[in-house]
């Protein structure tokens, strides 16, 4: 509801097509401060491509996926009507649905750049598969800071969204295309379809792609080598590769008395000498 009233009534009170920064901007930051607000609840996806792309990649359930759905439907539909009784209300605007038809998602002859089925439907797959991967690579992994997800995913959304609009208001956004389709003209419900088939496609397919490579990553983790050296599978360039037994000797010459085994002694067995001396065999 927050995302489409801002979207929304920030769109029809500006000039979206020739002016597309305001309503970019402004959805983006909403995104950014409901993710912020409510994501440790439910996970902070305020879009149906988001939740499928979680689902695909196997990180919540089906049934969670529906209820998911339904409440973003609802909420997007709420928050439309009520900028539709706002515009009601303002003497200059003659028609709410005229209105709401300047931010309403098109093609042909209905976009602001006459953009044909084709176009749009290549950036709306685009746009969504991209804002799918960020927020899954902004969420997921052990090098994962989840506390910047949401300006991740905020961004993403506002730098989309000036190409978007351009073309045709394009919102990235199944949720929002159905709230503001049933407050417009008959021609955007005529070609809402579009606006579901397209953004799931590219959902699908980063769903799938993040995985795919999940399943790659955890599978070199679980290689003899990595467990050596502590490698997941990720940026091994990153990780420090550190003999556990010279790690625990530092200890020792530092003068601690507890000694903690390294990660990659925790996770597995590594060489004889270091499991010798863990038994207490080393050194006798």
């Amino acid at each position: 509801m927050f995302v489409v009233v801002v979207a929304v009534g920030v769109g029809i009170f500006s000039n979206p097509g020739a002016a597309p920064l305001p309503l970019a901007l402004a959805t983006g930051l909403a995104v950014t401060a409901a993710m912020l607000a409510f994501g440790y609840v439910s996970g902070g996806h305020f879009n149906p491509v988001i939740t499928l792309g979680n689902l695909i990649a196997g990180r919540i359930r089906a049934v969670a996926a529906l209820g998911y759905l339904a409440a973003q439907i609802i909420g997007s539909v709420i928050g439309a009507a009520l900028i539709y009784f706002v515009v009601s209300t303002v003497p200059v605007l003659k028609d709410a649905r005229a209105a709401f038809d300047v931010v309403a998602p098109g093609f042909g002859e209905h976009a602001a750049a006459q953009t044909q089925l084709a176009g749009v439907l290549l950036v709306e797959v685009l746009g969504a598969a991209l804002i799918v991967a960020v927020f899954l690579g902004a969420t997921a992994g052990r090098r994962a800071v989840p506390a910047m997800a949401p300006f991740a995913v905020g961004l993403s959304m506002a730098v989309l969204l000036q190409l978007g609009q351009v073309l045709g208001n394009l919102p990235f956004n199944p949720a929002r295309a159905t709230a503001q389709a049933f407050f417009s003209s008959s021609w955007a419900v005529e070609g809402l379809w579009l606006f579901w088939v397209a953004p799931l496609m590219g959902a699908a397919l980063a769903g799938l792609a993040f995985r795919g490579f999940q399943g790659l990553s955890s599978a070199e983790a679980s290689a003899p080598a990595d467990v050596l050296g502590g490698s997941d599978g990720v940026n091994d360039s990153f990780d420090a590769t550190i003999d556990p037994v010279e790690e625990i000797e530092v200890q020792e010459s530092a003068g601690k008395p507890d000694i903690v085994p390294s990660r990659a002694v925790q996770a597995g067995p590594v060489n004889d000498d270091a499991r010798d001396f863990f038994d207490g065999k080393k050194g006798k």
